[in-house]
């Protein structure tokens, strides 16, 4: 066997090791939500609230999507910025107006791209129902699925929605895509038979159906919950094993976790 050959053999393996390695996300739990924007002040949903997440080591940072009128995926969580209505101006027209940190309002491609520099905390892409229309929000999924594509991102997304419509059009599009349904409506059964990941259900509805976990569980379903800043809430969902948990305070859930 020639040393050649076993440089090409040992070059491939280090590189099959290194891409595995990659996609070693963290597996603790911790959702940040819109980022983490509270502790170390940044505006929600910004670029700096997603680096502060990732430097935090949190598992996951969830961001919301709007469409603007010319069909422009961005991030936001309101469905106005700064008085505009997102759906009815351009995305040229959101950039007349910066965040409070100078950062421009970021395209859904370009947040990707940016939590795509690095491979431990996933971007968990919640895509916002139309207030304009039942046709633009199934529009919105299509390009968000598209998008994802594009970038080759799909290992670092999850996708959450409170529009059973997109969750069900994100799944027919992408069917090995992990989406969670928000708005509660839906027993753990109805999910798993539609094809869903798992549910991102409010504390206030988790405290009204706490057999909703265990029955989520046995359907190989996820759990997650939103949007938990009590340690009483954080400390109750840890007991109950639940895979994730969303919270604005994402250090006050690695205290109790740690």
């Amino acid at each position: 066997m020639s040393y050649q050959f076993l440089f090409i053999l040992g070059l491939s393996a280090c590189l099959l090791s290194c891409t595995t390695q990659k996609m070693e996300f963290h597996k603790n739990k911790v959702i940040s939500h819109r980022g983490a924007w509270k502790a170390s002040p940044h505006p929600q949903n910004s670029l700096a609230s997603l680096q502060e997440a990732i430097d935090l080591g949190c598992e996951g940072s969830e961001f919301d999507v709007w469409m603007t009128s010319d069909g422009i995926p961005v991030v936001n969580h309101d469905a106005d910025h700064e008085g505009m209505m997102i759906e009815e101006v351009t995305y040229a027209q959101l950039l007349e107006k910066p965040l409070s940190n100078g950062e421009k309002i970021s395209t859904a491609e370009d947040y990707i791209k940016y939590g795509m520099k690095q491979d431990k905390t996933k971007l968990i892409f919640e895509i916002k129902p139309s207030s304009v229309s039942k046709e633009k929000g199934i529009e919105l999924a299509e390009k968000s699925v598209a998008i994802v594509k594009k970038l080759g991102a799909e290992k670092w997304i999850d996708y959450i929605t409170f529009d059973y419509d997109i969750g069900l059009k994100v799944i027919s599009l992408d069917p090995k895509a992990n989406v969670a349904y928000l708005t509660g409506d839906k027993s753990p059964q109805e999910l798993k038979d539609n094809g869903f990941f798992g549910f991102d259900y409010n504390i206030k509805k988790m405290r009204e159906n706490p057999q909703w976990i265990k029955e989520a569980q046995k359907l190989n379903l996820t759990v997650n919950v939103w949007t938990v800043n009590k340690e009483e809430d954080m400390k109750w969902l840890l007991d109950q094993e639940v895979d994730f948990i969303t919270t604005d305070e994402p250090e006050k859930l690695f205290s109790l976790i740690r």
